[in-house]
């Protein structure tokens, strides 16, 4: 699913560690299976990797592959 996200302001915060994201590499990130909520910022990878470990949101959002099954995720 694509999503346009307006261009944040130039002194637009990382959600994780409060560095200006446009110092750094930033990476906007929207969870459009919750009706497509507002966009978080992130100035770079290693603070987005960092926020989802501390929130665990990877427990349980992984398919689960089983050889049986023709319909892999």
């Amino acid at each position: 699913m694509s999503t346009t996200v307006p261009t944040p302001d130039a002194d637009e915060t990382c959600a994780y560690c409060g560095s200006r994201i446009f110092d750094h590499d930033p990476i906007c990130v929207r969870d459009c299976t919750d009706d497509c909520r507002s966009p978080e910022y992130f100035c770079n990878y290693a603070c987005l990797s960092a926020h989802i470990d501390e929130h665990d949101l990877t427990t349980g959002d992984a398919c689960e592959w089983n050889p049986d099954e023709s319909d892999c995720c």
